[in-house]
């Protein structure tokens, strides 16, 4: 799952420096030569990232309550619009660790939550930590899914996941170092109600950056960093490569499928064949209608049928590790919006940086009195006469105002950029630790399953030649 130019998610292969806020006066991060200058700047930060990972886990509220998602329940009633609408509430359950530890067993506190709740305590997550990977939210509609497995949101079984994942989401947050001690969060999953108006009294709403404003960064920005440049290719190929092998699982488990179930036909088949057989009849026909458990053909046959029966609670326990994968398609996107938030900032930086050098500039050509760029201002000049020096003093005064307003930004910007790459590094360092776990968990699980499945196969298949042989 590795990108093959990176150690990990802009594992910290990449030689560019990311020491915002040496130099006020012009944007942080640096050219295509100085990046050769600086070696060593992201081994220094990325060093420092993976440091703070080991120690960022200490305090993490799930240490301190038990969280589950414990049962779904369908509804009906009327939205903001007065219609009547059915949707599906969840059970969130919480309980004090401390509580069980000292040996009570004390009922846990209990909420229901709607899926749009979940979506808006995320919102306000990425709006309120550009900088952290908020973990997602399963999928509102099933993908990637063999035929047999309904892609309705109301479907018993797709209810079921989604609870699942809802649950994993919540116990993803609450292991967070960092979004676990979020007020909004912990008011989430305690306050049954007022959790809504106390998220839209933080006008997150009013912070959050418009994709417009994102994009226009994007293209405009002049030194982007490497390391997210890295990580955004990493992004874009990782989520390629898990879209693909969903599509591949699910076209296997269509074709096994119909394979296994074409497997329940043995018993009509060999039913129709012991017609015009004599010395075997007997022996096909007792296979064929399992009249005879005991019987060493039917026995085996039996075994062959359920086997073929078995198939669809295989796929389904397949689900659950696609599942899996899926969440970390998902993740693609969160790792997107710390990098766009990245390219955001460094072009703010790059405007305040140019807007300054820009001032300073006019500030000199008033002060000397010499114009070095052609300017509609400079051609106005020579055809009416220069301005008093009364006017030039007014407008250098006014100018370095200006000048000393825009260097105090453009330090604040700095700061704000450093600070930003320092908070989002150590949440990747985090992020691909996790990441490397959880997936070759899933699919060390995923092979294990597989070979499962075939020994049994194998096993039945083996009864099958024995009882054959001896007909």
């Amino acid at each position: 799952m590795e990108h093959p130019g990176a150690e990990s998610p802009g594992g910290g292969g990449s030689t560019s420096s990311s020491q915002e806020g040496d130099e006020p006066e012009s944007p942080s991060g640096p050219g295509p030569e100085e990046g050769d200058e600086e070696e060593g700047g992201d081994e220094e930060v990325t060093a420092e990232a993976g440091a703070a990972v080991f120690t960022m886990m200490e305090d993490c509220l799930l240490k301190k309550i038990e969280i589950s998602v414990s049962e779904a329940e369908k509804r009906t009633g009327r939205n903001t619009m007065n219609m009547q609408e059915t949707y599906t509430a969840y059970l969130v359950e919480t309980r004090a660790v401390d509580s069980q530890a000292e040996g009570h067993c004390s009922p846990p506190d209990s909420l229901w939550r709607r899926y749009s709740e979940f979506e808006l305590l995320r919102n306000y997550l990425l709006v309120n930590y550009p900088h952290v990977i908020v973990p997602p939210l399963p999928e509102k509609r099933a993908e990637f899914v063999w035929h047999k497995l309904s892609a309705d949101n109301m479907d018993p079984d797709f209810v079921e996941r989604r609870r699942i994942g809802l649950e994993n989401f919540l116990l993803r947050v609450a292991s967070h170092p960092i979004l676990c001690q979020d007020r909004i969060f912990n008011s989430f999953l305690t306050k049954e109600s007022g959790w809504k108006e106390m998220v839209n009294e933080t006008g997150f709403q009013l912070k959050a950056d418009s994709r417009l404003k994102a994009l226009n960064a994007t293209f405009r920005v002049k030194n982007p960093d490497k390391r997210f440049t890295e990580l955004k290719h990493y992004t874009d190929e990782l989520q390629s490569v898990i879209s693909h092998l969903l599509r591949v699982r699910a076209r296997v488990a269509d074709r096994l499928y119909g394979v296994y179930k074409v497997h329940g036909n043995y018993g009509r088949v060999f039913s129709e064949w012991s017609a015009i057989e004599k010395e075997m009849g007997d022996g096909l026909q007792s296979a064929g209608h399992h009249m005879d458990v005991d019987s060493v053909n039917s026995g085996c046959l039996l075994l062959v049928d359920r086997y073929a029966a078995s198939i669809d609670d295989i796929l389904e326990e397949e689900e659950h590790y696609a599942d899996q994968l899926k969440e970390y398609l998902f993740y693609a996107e969160a790792l997107r919006a710390v990098c766009r938030k990245h390219e955001l900032l460094q072009y703010e930086l790059e405007t305040a940086a140019q807007d300054l050098t820009s001032k300073k500039q006019q500030c000199e050509e008033l002060a000397t009195g010499t114009v070095r760029t052609f300017s509609l201002k400079g051609m106005t000049s020579k055809l009416f006469g220069q301005e008093t020096p009364e006017q030039r003093e007014a407008k250098i005064k006014v100018l370095e105002e200006q000048i000393h307003e825009g260097e105090e930004q453009l330090k604040a910007k700095n700061l704000e950029s450093r600070d930003f790459v320092k908070s989002a590094w150590t949440d990747i360092e985090r992020f691909k630790e996790q990441k490397n776990h959880d997936l070759k968990e899933a699919l060390i699980s995923y092979a294990v399953m597989q070979i499962s499945m075939c020994k049994k196969g194998i096993q039945v298949w083996a009864n099958a030649k024995e009882c054959f042989s001896k007909m």
